[in-house]
C-alpha cells in the first residue's frame, strides 16, 4: 500500500494548529501573511489568504502539489507528472518521472548549508545522559554504514530488517539502505524471535542489524540472543551486523559481523543512488488481527513530502525547535516524525531510549525541560499511565519551552485530553494528531455533531457493539467509564446477550491506591454510562483487572480479551506481539470468577 492520504487531502490538513483553532478568526484577520506560512502561494494565481490558499489546493491539486514537491525535496532528475491517482482502481503514483535520493535530502543538504546544526539528540535510557549528533556527523556514519552494507552484499532492491532501539545508530541504517537503494523494514526491538523471524521471511530479507543488546527502564534486553533465535527459522539470512550498546560481550557466529569495526573500515563518502519517485522506500509491519504480520509499503517522494509538509505545519515547527517525539522507530510515527519528516526539514529531533516511568514517573517532563523540547508527542496509553500519578510529576518540571503536544495512535479519553491539555500544557499548548497507514481496515471514524457545531470522534466504526438494535462505538462507552474518578483506562467489547442479542463487557483499570467497594462502583459506573449515553449502554458485565493486554505500541488487542469472553481460550491466536503476557492469564482467571459469581444468581 501507498500513501494515499495526500490524494484527496484539502490545506486544512497542514494548517499550524493555532490556525486551525481560531480558523474564523484567521480568516478575518488581514495581517495573516499567505507567502510566510507558505512561499511556494506567491505562485498561485490570485491567492492571497487563506481561504484562498485552501480553495487553490482543492481545485488545482496539481499545481499545489507540484510546487511544494519543486520546492521543499531536492531532485536529481525532474517530474513530468504529478499524480496518477484513481482510489476506485487503486491506483497510486506521484511525481512520476522524478528520480531523487532521500537520504540526501535528510542530510547532505543540511551539511553544505549547515553542518554542524544539531540533528538528533538521543535521549539515552540513562537520565541525563544526551549524545548530540550533528548533520556532518550523521552524514559520515551514514556513508560508512552504507559502504559497509555494499561491500557485505547489499544492493539497491534488496531488503534489510533492522532490529535496533531508538539510538543514532537506528537512524543511520534506515538512512544508509536509502542511500544505496535498499528497503529496510524496522522492527520494534523488543518483538520476539517468532515475531522477528515472520518478518525476516515475509520481506525475504538476507540482511539483519541489530546491537549485542539495548537498555530500557534501566533493563537490559538480549537483542542478539532474540536475532539468534529467529535467525534458526530463517535461512535466507546471509549476514547480521551487530552493533555495541552495552560492554558485554555475546556469542558470534560465521555470518555475524561486528558493525562499528567493520564502519571504520570505510569512507565517510558514498555516493548515493537515484530513485525513481515511486520506488519502495520502506516495508512496515502490522501485527494484524488475524496474528499473522501484514507488510505495508511506502515508496520514496511521496511518503517524504508528506512527512515533512505534516511535520512542519501539524505541528508548526520552525527552525531552531527541538521536536520530541518520544514514539519508537519501529512504528511509522517513528518513522514519520522521529526520522524522516523532521531530517528532511533540516530540524533537531529527539531519540527516546527509555520509558515514561524510569526512573520516575517525571521522565518526560524532566527531559523536557533540560532539552527545552518545543514540540511534543506521545501515546495516549502513556498520558493515561502518568495521569495516574497525579500532577506533582508534571509540576515538578519547568514545560515552558513546550509549543505544542501531540497525542498519536489510538483515540484518547476526554479525562486524559483534559489533563495532557491543562496540566502538561498549562492550557496554552494545542493538542494535535496525524493519521498513517499501517494497518489493512476500516478508514470510517463515526462522530457526533453538537448543536453548536462541535464534533465528538467516538472511535473507528468497526469496534462497535450493536446492544438492542442501537450500535454504539467501544470509544464511547470507554470515554463514559473513564469519567468515574477511579478508573485509569478501560477497554469495552461486546459480548452474547439473550435478550439484547449484544451487551457490552467492559475491563477496568483502577488508578493507584484506590480502594472501592465492588457493588457500589458496579452500580456507579452503570449510572455513569446510562446518564452520558443511555439506560440501554450501561454495561453487563464489569471485570477489574490490573492490565489491558496491550501491543508493544500500546494498542489493546480487543481480539484476545473478545476470545476469553467467549470462551474460546484456545482460539486465542499469535500472542507475540503482547507486551506482558501475564496479563492474558490474570484476565482468564478473573473472567472465571465472574462467570462463578454469575452462576450463582
Amino acid at each position: 500500500m501507498k500513501l494515499l492520504r495526500a490524494a484527496c487531502s484539502p490545506l486544512q490538513l497542514l494548517l499550524p494548529a493555532q490556525a486551525a483553532a481560531h480558523t474564523p478568526r484567521l480568516r478575518a484577520c488581514c495581517t495573516f501573511s499567505v507567502t510566510a506560512y507558505m512561499p511556494e502561494a506567491a505562485a498561485f494565481p490570485g491567492v492571497r489568504d487563506y481561504p484562498g490558499l485552501r480553495d487553490y489546493s482543492v481545485q488545482q491539486p496539481d499545481s499545489f502539489w507540484g510546487a511544494l514537491a519543486q520546492g521543499r525535496l531536492y531532485w536529481i532528475s525532474p517530474f513530468h507528472t504529478v499524480s496518477d491517482c484513481d482510489l476506485s482502481q487503486g491506483t497510486i503514483r506521484w511525481f512520476q518521472g522524478g528520480r531523487l535520493n532521500v537520504s540526501v535530502n535528510c542530510i547532505d543538504r543540511h551539511v553544505h548549508t549547515s553542518p554542524d546544526k544539531v540533528a538528533l539528540i538521543w535521549e539515552r535510557d540513562e537520565p541525563g545522559a544526551q549524545v548530540k549528533i550533528t548533520y556532518r556527523q550523521l552524514l559520515e556514519v551514514t556513508c560508512r554504514l552504507a559502504n559497509t552494507l555494499k561491500r557485505h552484499g547489499v544492493r539497491k532492491g534488496d531488503r534489510v530488517v533492522i532490529y535496533l532501539p531508538a539510538s543514532p545508530i537506528a537512524v543511520a541504517s534506515m538512512l544508509a539502505c536509502a542511500r544505496i537503494g535498499a528497503v529496510h523494514t524496522v522492527v520494534f526491538a523488543g518483538f520476539s524471535a517468532e515475531a522477528l523471524a515472520d518478518r525476516i521471511r515475509d520481506a525475504q530479507c538476507e540482511t539483519v542489524i541489530t546491537a549485542n543488546q539495548a537498555l530500557r527502564g534501566g533493563r537490559v534486553i538480549n537483542l542478539k540472543k532474540t536475532v539468534d533465535q529467529a535467525v534458526k527459522q530463517c535461512p535466507s539470512v546471509k549476514r547480521v551486523l551487530i552493533a555495541t550498546r552495552t560492554e558485554n560481550k555475546v556469542p558470534m557466529s560465521d555470518i555475524d559481523i561486528p558493525l562499528e569495526e567493520e564502519m571504520m573500515k570505510e569512507e565517510a563518502a558514498c555516493e548515493p543512488v537515484a530513485m525513481e519517485s515511486e520506488d519502495m522506500l520502506f516495508l512496515l509491519y502490522t501485527s494484524g488481527s488475524t496474528g499473522k504480520p501484514k507488510g505495508v509499503v511506502h515508496t520514496q517522494a511521496g511518503f517524504l513530502l508528506y512527512a515533512a509538509l505534516t511535520h512542519r505545519y501539524v505541528f508548526d515547527y520552525h527552525d531552531g525547535d527541538v521536536f520530541g517525539c518520544v514514539a519508537d522507530v519501529g512504528w511509522i510515527t517513528g518513522h514519520s516524525y522521529v526520522v524522516y519528516g523532521p531530517l528532511c526539514n533540516g530540524g533537531t529531533t529527539v531519540l527516546f531510549e527509555s520509558t515514561p516511568v524510569y526512573p520516575n514517573p517525571g521522565r518526560y517532563w524532566e527531559m523536557v525541560e533540560r532539552l527545552k523540547v518545543n514540540q511534543f508527542y506521545g501515546a495516549p496509553t502513556a498520558i493515561r499511565l502518568l495521569l495516574k500519578y497525579g500532577d506533582t510529576w508534571v509540576k515538578s518540571h519547568d514545560r515552558s519551552s513546550l509549543k505544542m503536544l501531540g497525542t498519536v495512535g489510538e483515540p484518547i479519553n476526554p479525562e486524559a485530553w483534559d489533563w495532557y491539555y491543562r496540566v502538561v500544557g498549562d492550557g496554552k499548548c494545542p493538542v494535535v494528531d496525524t493519521w498513517w497507514q499501517t494497518d489493512h481496515f476500516f478508514t470510517g471514524d463515526g462522530a457526533y455533531r453538537s448543536e453548536e457545531g462541535h464534533y465528538q470522534i467516538t472511535g473507528r466504526l468497526d469496534d462497535v457493539i450493536n446492544i438492542s438494535g442501537h450500535r454504539l462505538g467501544t470509544a464511547e462507552i470507554e470515554g463514559a467509564v473513564n469519567q468515574h474518578q477511579a478508573v485509569a483506562e478501560s477497554a469495552a467489547i461486546g459480548c452474547a446477550h439473550e435478550i439484547k442479542g449484544e451487551g457490552s463487557y467492559v475491563f477496568i483499570v483502577l488508578k493507584d491506591g484506590m480502594v472501592i467497594a465492588e457493588d457500589v462502583f458496579d452500580k456507579e459506573l452503570k449510572d455513569i454510562v446510562s446518564q452520558k449515553i443511555a439506560k440501554y449502554a450501561a454495561p453487563d458485565q464489569i471485570q477489574i483487572v490490573h492490565r489491558l493486554p496491550k501491543t508493544r505500541s500500546g494498542k489493546i488487542m480487543r481480539r484476545v480479551l473478545r476470545k476469553i469472553v467467549e470462551n474460546k481460550i484456545d482460539e486465542l491466536g499469535d500472542l507475540t506481539t503482547l507486551d506482558d503476557h501475564t496479563a492474558v492469564q490474570e484476565i482468564i482467571d478473573g473472567h472465571k470468577q465472574v462467570l462463578k459469581k454469575e452462576a450463582k444468581y
